[in-house]
């Protein structure tokens, strides 16, 4: 009896300061005062999920501590100074017996690699480029918590909507190519996850929660009115909307191996430009440095090109071969 109490004790702990770190990473990515939010929300909320995950699998009596199986016996992985090794969140979504779905997981592995990508390097004003995925890993992390162990831990009642000095922007169609800022190994990241999904996984709500916003005002005055307002995706006026609106929707670039470039060009009567002129030129340009929007290294194999790049191909060679 003394030995179930103390599981049921440590499961409790384990939710409470998993709770703790998911409201300090929202707090604190909300808050106008601080500029190292996104940092700050990816470890806190990896920490969040990785306490949700022990305490689920405590409750479930699956071992979440790393062993080396010894005959009958259990030898447990300790660290230099004797602690436990428990597994981290990757292994915790590893599990065979893992309750997460497949689109959760996606956005928290997206986040993991994140992690390992800028833990080692400065990075600068990720925020708005990353923000749908926080706020579908937030909204991932309320949906388990209360399926796991009650909607009274649910979170959505401590949280209001944050107010803004600024309106929600419309100028958002291509914020990989605004932010040049941006460092090319985290580009290259967003990117090689990116194009590794399927189309149903990268537009899934719960790897990436993105919101269309239309300026709405009260139907009559004296009316509450709300700066947003959620509507059911299958709803009439949500149909409406994505009928007037579906001309901007975002459609994927062509891209090009260097070997589609070059039959391009032998196609327009440029046969003698070959692939040592190809490589002589893109390095000339630099034409693989991300700032320049001329392609992008697809699941971290493959360069591919985009038409930007067909183009200035194209103007080298007719001003190189042209008559």
């Amino acid at each position: 009896m003394a030995k179930l109490r103390r599981v049921s004790s440590i499961k409790s702990e384990l939710v409470k300061k998993s709770r703790e770190a998911a409201l300090s990473a929202v707090q604190i990515f909300n808050n106008p005062n601080i500029t190292f939010k996104s940092e700050a929300y990816i470890v806190l909320m990896i920490i969040a999920w990785t306490y949700l995950m022990h305490a689920h699998y405590r409750g479930k009596n699956i071992e979440y501590r790393y062993f080396q199986q010894k005959g009958q016996r259990k030898k447990f992985d300790t660290t230099k100074n004797g602690a436990y090794k428990y597994w981290e969140l990757e292994r915790c979504l590893n599990e065979e017996a893992s309750p997460i779905d497949k689109d959760t997981s996606n956005n928290l592995r997206f986040l993991i690699g994140l992690r390992h990508e800028i833990e080692h390097q400065m990075t600068t004003k990720i925020d708005d480029i990353l923000s749908a995925r926080f706020q579908a890993c937030c909204l991932n992390y309320n949906t388990y918590i209360k399926q796991f162990f009650g909607d009274e831990l649910g979170i959505e009642n401590h949280l209001s909507f944050s107010l803004q000095f600024s309106t929600i922007s419309t100028e958002q169609k291509e914020l990989l190519e605004q932010h040049k800022e941006l460092p090319a190994n985290i580009q290259g990241y967003i990117q090689s996850f990116d194009e590794a999904l399927s189309d149903a996984e990268f537009s899934n709500q719960k790897y990436a929660y993105r919101i269309f916003f239309v300026p709405k005002t009260a139907n009559r005055k004296g009316q509450a009115d709300r700066v947003v307002e959620f509507i059911k995706s299958d709803s009439p006026l949500a149909e409406a909307v994505n009928k007037e609106y579906a001309v901007f929707k975002e459609t994927e670039k062509p891209k090009y191996l260097p070997k589609q470039v070059l039959e391009l060009m032998a196609h327009e009567g440029f046969p003698q430009f070959n692939m040592h002129s190809h490589t002589q030129l893109w390095k000339k340009l630099e034409a693989k440095n991300p700032d320049k929007n001329y392609g992008a290294l697809v699941a971290g194999k493959h360069w591919h090109w985009y038409e930007s790049w067909v183009e200035k191909v194209r103007e080298y060679c007719n001003d190189e071969f042209g008559l």
